[in-house]
C-alpha cells in the first residue's frame, strides 16, 4: 500500500521541545506566567495590536469577547452560514440568536450585502470569519459596523499569515480571535488568543478570563463578577513562544504549498482554489478546491478517490443551518451547494513535492474519466 498522506500535522522542532521542557521543569511559582506573557507579547507585536490575552481555545476567545460586549438573551449575531461550529457555539451559550447569511462565491466568506440585509434593531455584532486563510471584505464590513454602530468581530482562527491591504487578519475588528489547535499554522496543541486595540474591552475580557477577578482588586480570591476559566497553560505558551520565533518560516512554507497546488492545477478549467485578490496575502492555512457545478465532481466522489490512494482530505464545512440544532436557511445558496463539490487538500509543513504530486494526480484523474 502507498504511504499515507495526512491532511495536516504541526511543525515541531527541538526549539519547541526545549521550551516546553523548561516550562514543565521550571515554570512554576513566580515563573508560572513567564512563557504566557512572553507569548502574548510576541503575538501582539506580530499582529501590531495593543492587547493580547492567551486562551485555552479560539472558541474561548470568542466567548470572552462576546460576553464582554454584553451580548446576551434576545440579541442577534450575524455570521456566515459556512463556519465551523466553534464560531456559533459562544453565541448560543450566551443565549443570543445566530443569524446565518450566505457566503460569496469567490472568497467563501460572509457576503456583506446579505449581512446588511439581515441587520435589525436586535443585531449586536457581525462575525467576519476568514475561511481557510481567505479574507473577508473588511472594508465593506467595517463600513457596515460604522454605519449601524455594530461591532465587527474577526474570527481569524484560520488566518494567521493573511494580510488585508497592509493589516493582518484579526487586527481590524472590535476584537480578533485566533486558534493554535494542532492543525493550525502556529500551534500550542490546543489554545487561542484574544486581541484588541480597545483598552476598555481588554480590561473586561482580562477580568472575565480570570474568573471575574479584576487585576486591580487587592483582596485575594475576591472576584468582581462571575467569569470564565479559559486560560492557557505555561507549557502550551512555551511551545507558542518557539513557534513565534519561527513564524516567518511557518507562514512562508504554507504559502509555498498553496502556490504549488495553484501552479500545478492552473491549466485545468473548472477548479477554483483559495483566492488572493490584489492587495491581499492569503495565509494559506488550508488549500481548498471548489469544482464548478458543470464538472459533476462531488464531495463523496473526491473522498472515495483520495481514500483509495491512502490520502487524507477534509470536507468543506457544512452549512451551520443544515445541522440538526438549527433551522435550515436554504436560501443561503452558496453555503449549501459549495460544500457538495469541494475538498480541503493535505498541507502540513513537511509535505514533500512528490506527495503533493500524488494529491494533484487524483484531482487530474477526475477530469480524464
Amino acid at each position: 500500500m502507498k504511504s499515507r498522506i495526512l491532511y495536516t500535522k504541526p511543525s515541531i522542532t527541538e526549539l519547541e521541545i526545549r521550551y516546553a521542557t523548561d516550562a514543565a521543569a521550571n515554570g512554576w511559582g513566580d515563573q508560572c506566567y513567564d512563557y504566557i506573557h512572553r507569548f502574548e507579547a510576541a503575538f501582539k507585536k506580530h499582529l501590531n495590536v495593543e492587547y493580547a490575552i492567551s486562551t485555552s481555545s479560539c472558541t474561548g476567545a470568542l466567548h470572552l469577547g462576546m460576553a464582554a460586549l454584553g451580548i446576551g438573551q434576545g440579541d442577534e449575531v450575524i455570521l456566515a452560514d459556512t463556519n465551523w461550529i466553534a464560531t456559533v457555539s459562544p453565541v448560543v451559550h450566551l443565549a443570543a440568536k445566530p443569524v446565518f447569511v450566505d457566503i460569496l462565491a469567490d472568497s467563501w466568506c460572509i457576503d456583506p450585502e446579505k449581512a446588511e440585509a439581515a441587520i435589525t434593531s436586535r443585531t449586536k455584532a457581525i462575525i467576519a470569519t476568514h475561511l481557510y486563510g481567505n479574507l473577508c471584505d473588511m472594508t465593506r464590513l467595517l463600513a457596515l459596523g460604522e454605519k449601524y454602530g455594530i461591532p465587527v468581530i474577526e474570527d481569524a482562527a484560520e488566518a494567521i499569515g493573511s494580510v488585508y491591504h497592509g493589516k493582518r487578519a484579526g487586527s481590524m475588528g472590535k476584537f480578533g480571535a485566533f486558534s493554535f489547535h494542532g492543525t493550525k499554522t502556529v500551534t500550542t496543541g490546543e489554545g487561542g488568543m484574544f486581541v484588541t486595540n480597545d483598552p476598555e474591552l481588554f480590561e473586561k475580557v482580562l477580568t472575565l478570563s480570570n474568573h471575574g477577578r479584576a487585576r486591580n482588586q487587592t483582596k485575594q480570591f475576591w472576584p468582581d463578577a462571575v467569569g470564565f476559566k479559559y486560560k492557557m497553560s505555561n507549557v502550551q505558551a512555551a511551545m507558542g513562544c518557539a513557534q513565534m520565533e519561527r513564524i516567518e518560516e511557518l507562514m512562508a512554507r504554507k504559502r509555498e504549498i498553496l502556490n504549488f497546488y495553484r501552479t500545478e492545477l492552473s491549466n485545468i478549467e473548472g477548479i477554483a482554489i483559495n483566492p488572493e485578490p490584489q492587495g491581499m496575502i492569503n495565509g494559506a492555512w488550508m488549500p481548498t478546491l471548489v469544482f464548478d457545478a458543470h464538472t459533476g465532481i462531488t464531495r463523496e466522489r473526491l473522498q472515495s478517490e483520495f481514500k483509495g490512494e491512502n490520502i487524507d482530505a477534509r470536507v468543506f464545512f457544512w452549512p451551520l443551518s443544515k445541522l440538526n440544532m438549527f433551522s435550515p436557511v436554504r436560501e443561503n445558496f452558496n453555503s449549501w451547494t459549495i460544500p457538495e463539490r469541494a475538498i480541503n487538500l493535505p498541507s502540513y509543513h513537511d509535505i514533500e513535492s512528490a506527495e503533493m504530486i500524488r494529491v494533484i494526480q487524483v484531482v487530474r484523474e477526475q477530469f480524464s474519466e
